[in-house]
């Protein structure tokens, strides 16, 4: 069975579309044959998203850091809920159980996770498609930010072309099946 690791709000967001949009990809995760890897989070479009993938029959993996578990915020009834020291320790453990690394809307920790994941791909040390999932266009300002890296020159076109911005579930399952890990950035 494959992972998907979803980076996403620990908040649900000021518009309903964002709700929604966690619902169909729950669906969509589970009807893929997906298990879930996640923040192991009880709020927010994370337990939006959890609840739903167990609730429609699926597997969900959570990685926690103590001092969040301590919080009360670890959703129960989990396939499994792993406690770590820390973020940095959470963030390892998840995108080593992925096969493939989608964020939906959320807040700066979904943009670190994300881009982390997409940041070690370019140097090697992960080998999993990374999705930024922007239904309703929540993450165009983002693609916009990145496409000027490409004309400043701090990236390249072929890496850019290594993320994907998806508008659809549709995008984002060609990406995957289609996917091949950039090349390893080389240094002068």
């Amino acid at each position: 069975m494959k992972k998907i690791a979803v980076y996403c709000g620990a908040y649900a967001g000021k518009n309903p579309v964002y709700e929604k949009m966690t619902l169909t990809v729950s669906h969509w995760l589970v009807n893929q044959g997906y298990d879930l890897v996640y923040g192991g989070g009880s709020v927010g479009l994370m337990g939006i998203l959890a609840k739903t993938v167990l609730a429609d029959g699926g597997r969900v993996y959570g990685f926690m850091p103590q001092n969040l578990y301590l919080r009360g915020t670890a959703l129960n009834n989990l396939t499994s809920l792993t406690i770590v020291d820390n973020m940095a320790i959470r963030k390892q453990k998840m995108l080593a159980a992925a096969d493939v690394c989608l964020a939906l809307p959320g807040g700066a920790g979904t943009l670190e996770e994300i881009s982390e994941a997409y940041s070690w791909a370019r140097i090697g040390d992960n080998s999993a498609p990374c999705i930024l999932y922007n239904a309703n266009g929540y993450y165009n300002l983002l693609e916009k930010f990145f496409k000027q890296m490409v004309v400043e020159g701090f990236l390249s076109t072929e890496h850019f072309q290594k993320l994907c911005f998806a508008k659809d579930l549709t995008q984002a399952a060609k990406f995957i099946a289609d996917y091949t890990p950039p090349e390893i950035r080389q240094y002068p």
